[in-house]
């Protein structure tokens, strides 16, 4: 039964209604059984029905499930539970509308599982890989409490908040980068191609070149040798250092040291690294769980091994009496700002509300980071690009303009 859920078809039907009209359609089901079954409820004869052949060309392919795709998994069903359908049936809803082909698959999966009796959070423990721990204990929060979509809603909030962060990040470190990339591939193809058609040139001179000149002829000559192995070499390093991070968990620890003392971007991705503290916080505190346990998944969530540190701190001194803010403060890691909110928070009852304004605070902080940045960024590029581009030609057409002053 689960392996058929799980691989769910696509049918095609040809039929009549009950006047008498002809009619056809789509429908999702794991049988044609079950197809004309559903037909006949709906009052519709079946004069025929066949599996729909994938087309080469059709908008519903495998693709590999984002956390874009979990976040809008996640709204979907939050919107099917408070709009009061029923859960099974809102799995069906929900993978109606979507194109991805593998997330139609991981949606059938856990509508089979919760189908036959299994709770929904460990459903989706089921798929650790797309539902992390946080998700999965706060659904089972909800499921606890009766209240599963009240945290649907939480948790779906949660997940936007946290992609549009993560965009934002991303944002903020693409737009530079790439124009560094295409900065270097334009250099390097004026050193291997154009410069070296200068060179011939300037040897039927028979004067010896500027200086600076004969750097760049030295550079693109030696760039002429060398590049394959360059190119390579290159490769090999960035692939050796994903591998060393991704194996070797102090190479991670001195990374993430390292980009927070990056000037501006360490500063975008310390403020970014508060907006998940105080998110992640204020969203497992709100849905009921203990604030020991809470900071066991906000630790996680903050992505970075100096915070993270340091909420495994706060967590141990909470769990010896000591109050929040005052563990915080103790760490020397936090913000005066959020150190207020949290003290706030705790002597009003109110914690959840106070860690969601300093989310909303710092999210803001960094959205208003990641535009300074970029408009900072471009007239610093621009005069990079300059230098570059423009050292080149003057290097080429100095012996020539100096060639011109002897005549």
């Amino acid at each position: 039964m689960a392996s058929q859920a799980a691989k769910s078809s696509t049918f095609v039907w040809q039929g009549t209604d009950k006047r008498g009209q002809k009619t056809d359609g789509e429908m999702n089901s794991a049988s044609m059984a079950l197809v004309k079954a559903q037909l006949r409820k709906q009052g519709i004869a079946p004069t025929k029905v066949r599996k729909k052949q994938a087309s080469l060309f059709s908008s519903a392919k495998k693709k590999k499930i984002t956390p874009g795709d979990i976040t809008l998994f996640t709204r979907q069903m939050a919107t099917m539970m408070k709009a009061g359908v029923p859960l099974v049936q809102s799995f069906d809803i929900v993978s109606d509308g979507l194109d991805n082909l593998t997330l139609k698959e991981l949606i059938a999966a856990i509508k089979t599982d919760v189908a036959s009796g299994t709770n929904f959070a460990s459903a989706l423990r089921k798929h650790p890989r797309q539902f992390d721990e946080l998700m999965c204990n706060l659904i089972e929060s909800g499921e606890q409490s009766g209240s599963l979509e009240t945290m649907l809603d939480r948790v779906a909030v949660y997940k936007e908040k946290s992609e549009t962060l993560k965009k934002k990040i991303k944002k903020a470190m693409t737009y530079p980068i790439a124009v560094v990339v295409v900065a270097i591939v334009v250099t390097g193809i004026l050193l291997v191609k154009v410069v070296p058609t200068f060179a011939e040139i300037f040897e039927g001179f028979g004067a010896e070149l500027p200086a600076f000149t004969q750097m760049v002829i030295g550079i693109s000559e030696f760039l002429q040798a060398w590049w394959l192995i360059f190119v390579a070499a290159l490769i090999a390093f960035i692939f050796s250092f994903r591998e060393a991070k991704l194996r070797s968990q102090k190479v991670a620890d001195a990374v993430d040291r390292f980009v927070l003392k990056i000037p501006v971007m360490g500063e975008i991705l310390i403020k970014s690294v508060y907006a998940r503290f105080a998110r992640t916080l204020s969203t497992t505190f709100a849905a009921g769980v203990p604030l020991v346990e809470a900071l066991t998944s906000t630790a996680g969530a903050t992505g970075n091994v100096v915070y993270r540190t340091a909420v495994e701190r706060v967590r141990e001194d909470v769990s010896t009496g000591q109050q929040l803010n005052f563990s915080m403060r103790n760490t020397g890691v936090f913000p005066n700002m959020l150190l207020q909110m949290t003290a706030i928070g705790e002597e009003s009852g109110a914690l959840d509300d106070m860690l969601d304004k300093a989310a909303e605070f710092y999210e803001e902080e960094v959205d208003n980071a990641v535009d300074n940045l970029t408009a900072l960024m471009e007239p610093m590029i621009m005069a990079v690009l300059g230098v570059l581009i423009g050292g080149l030609i003057i290097a080429m057409y100095l012996p020539i303009f100096k060639m011109g002053q002897v005549v």
